[in-house]
């Protein structure tokens, strides 16, 4: 009978630890019958709660922690995508700039050739209306790349009538280049 009284009590304490661990509230009253068998033993059900609610404690701990950095992160994500957007933005005026700017200069530049398109149309003019022998002093005395400019915009005949007065290298150079 002693041993099956021993198993109750042990079943009992093991079913008290059990239900100790997961109510911790709960206190269970004690028969005069089982003080001496739970008197060494009561310690460890006290124990084994406290290390239950500490480590429930600490899981707590952790778990606001990880919510406190999720927060932060996604504090920091929604930061960033206003940055982003914002750089975006700043990206597109930019290109927006660049490209007023390359069309305004692309304009002046077109602007530039007209006006110098005018001028060496007014120089041909000149040249024609002038003397074969004046023209060639003054073709002569351009700079080379202006005259092969000046030579090949003049029609063939007043090129005709001027070579002979033209410096030699210049009137080959003309012709090599038009050949070419």
């Amino acid at each position: 009978m002693n041993i099956n009284k021993i198993s109750l009590v042990v079943f009992f304490l093991s079913l008290s630890v059990v239900i100790l661990n997961y109510l911790p509230g709960l206190v269970i009253a004690s028969s005069p019958e089982t003080n001496e068998a739970t008197s060494t033993s009561s310690q460890l059900p006290i124990n084994a709660t406290r290390a239950a609610r500490e480590e429930k404690a600490l899981q707590d701990a952790r778990r606001q922690l990880l919510d406190e950095k999720e927060a932060a992160l996604v504090a920091k994500e929604q930061e960033l995508k206003k940055l982003s957007s914002k750089i975006e933005l700043q990206l597109k005026e930019l290109e927006a700039s660049k490209k007023r700017v390359d069309d305004s200069i692309k304009a002046q530049a077109e602007a530039d050739n007209k006006k110098q398109d005018e001028k060496i149309t007014k120089m041909v003019k000149l040249f024609k209306k002038m003397r074969s022998e004046q023209s060639a002093k003054m073709i002569d005395a351009l700079k080379e790349d202006q005259a092969l400019m000046l030579l090949s915009r003049l029609d063939t005949k007043t090129v005709a009538k001027l070579a002979p007065f033209i410096s030699q290298p210049r009137v080959v150079k003309w012709i090599t280049d038009n050949l070419q």
